[in-house]
């Protein structure tokens, strides 16, 4: 008998298998159980084959207009197949990986579906049968799934989810989207890109409306350029099958209806938590309608059960799922850590990227705050201008103290970028601290430097106003 601590993590997408890993570096003997697919919605149909997707698209767009660049190319096509097959290839090479590293770790894998018998019992429906697994430690990373509105209609044929716009064999003609958040906006990119006519139908007033106001106006401004139609305040009635197409009726914001039609209709109007079937009311976990309650140490109401990630209905990322799954697995393995969500950072794959952390100025008004704000636009950064783009970097800071309280950036690598300015709440930095701080040229990320600058009206290389 081994006197190691036996923990089970239910669910092996980035939440789950980091848990794992983590739980068994501290000396746990640990076995993960997952029903489906490692690396979860994440490495399988989510973040990493639509980045995939969308790296292709740029490549696409790019070669298309590297007459301007000095890049001369004809009769530029897109192998929508071999796009498609590189994203699966990207997709298996990357879930290998998570197989190699739970392997390493002596982390068990089981392949089924479990669910609680009780609270320290669960039992898992695999090819070969039923089998009963009794653990001290329960990390429960069961994920999330797309939501489904009651809409007349959805089950329409031609209406997709985020999973299925994907997977598409060909790239349609025209598409609806239902719902103007992250993926919405991502797929919208994609596929507008390839050549699709784009409409966005988004029943709130904004797009991306966790997003910085003003940066989230100029993404739409370019959306539009690329000729995607939005509508804000508008909100879906019915879809109906027309032949090939779907036609979606739309309460309009003036309450007259009007019809679109598209070949598919993307729903895409967020996730629910994936918890129905795993026994919550049997081993007696607190839950609010599937989201399961847990405190800021990733623990539920039930001792040593612990929950992490989207089926806890917070934050729905992977890289907060995969922070949850490692505070879930120190205290499951006895340490004492707790889940601290300010140096989050929000990240949308647009072009140019798009990525936010800390306050917006929404935000910081709501909550009476007393910031300033700088603003660096991208035409005024030479990395920015070599790559041919533009979009703003904008940081917030106290007032009083200057310290770092939220920034936001439209622009080439965005995404990578947000990381030092999340590192910078994390540290209680001040903007004279990332002014003190040598910044390369030519980069992008000078332009960080120069936004600090521009919160004391002291940018040097846009006039100060």
């Amino acid at each position: 008998m081994s006197d190691k601590t036996k923990v089970v993590v239910i669910g092996g997408g980035p939440g789950g298998y980091v848990a794992a890993i983590r739980a068994a570096q501290l000396g746990g003997e640990v076995t993960l159980v997952e029903k489906q697919y490692l690396g979860g919605t994440c490495l399988n149909v989510g973040c990493i084959p639509t980045k995939s997707l969308l790296h292709s698209a740029e490549l696409f767009e790019e070669a298309k207009e590297g007459a301007k660049y000095g890049i001369v190319s004809s009769d530029v096509k897109i192998d929508f197949a071999k796009v498609q097959e590189r994203k699966q290839a990207v997709t298996k090479q990357l879930v290998n990986g998570v197989k190699g590293l739970l392997a390493a770790n002596k982390v068990k894998v089981i392949s089924g579906e479990a669910a609680f018998t009780s609270k320290d019992i669960i039992e898992v429906k695999t090819e070969k049968g039923t089998e009963t697994i009794k653990a001290d430690k329960f990390i429960i990373a069961t994920g999330s799934i797309p939501a489904k509105p009651p809409i007349p209609g959805i089950d329409s044929k031609q209406c997709i989810d985020s999973t299925g716009a994907l997977e598409l064999k060909e790239i349609p003609k025209t598409m609806i989207i239902v719902g103007g958040g992250v993926i919405g906006v991502e797929i919208a990119t994609l596929y507008s890109t390839l050549g699709c006519k784009i409409v966005i139908i988004e029943m709130l007033n904004e797009i991306m409306p966790m997003m910085d106001g003003e940066l989230t106006k100029m993404v739409r401004a370019k959306l539009a350029k690329k000729g995607v139609e939005i509508f804000t305040g508008a909100k879906v009635m019915s879809f109906k099958d027309a032949g090939e197409n779907v036609e979606v009726t739309v309460e309009m914001p003036d309450g007259k209806n009007q019809v679109f039609a598209g070949e598919k209709a993307l729903i895409s109007i967020g996730r629910r938590t994936n918890t129905a079937t795993i026994g919550l009311e049997k081993a007696g976990i607190a839950n609010d309608r599937g989201r399961i309650t847990v405190n800021n140490k990733m623990e539920t109401n039930v001792p040593g059960i612990y929950a992490i990630g989207d089926c806890v209905g917070q934050i729905m990322l992977a890289h907060i799922a995969s922070t949850m799954g490692e505070v879930a697995a120190e205290n499951a393995m006895g340490h004492n850590n707790v889940f601290d969500s300010k140096t989050n950072p929000s990240c949308v794959y647009t072009k140019p990227e798009f990525a936010s952390v800390g306050l917006t100025e929404e935000a910081a008004k709501a909550q009476g705050v007393d910031y300033i704000v700088g603003k660096f636009p991208l035409a005024a950064n030479g990395r920015s201008m070599i790559m041919g783009e533009d979009g703003m970097v904008k940081i917030i800071a106290g007032k009083k103290y200057k310290e770092i309280l939220g920034a936001h950036i439209l622009g080439p690598r965005a995404t990578d970028l947000i990381g030092e300015l999340a590192l910078a709440i994390a540290l209680e930095a001040t903007i004279d601290e990332v002014i003190a701080t040598i910044h390369a040229h030519p980069t992008v990320a000078e332009s960080i430097k120069e936004a600090a600058l521009a919160v004391e009206k002291r940018a040097i290389h846009v006039p100060n106003r």
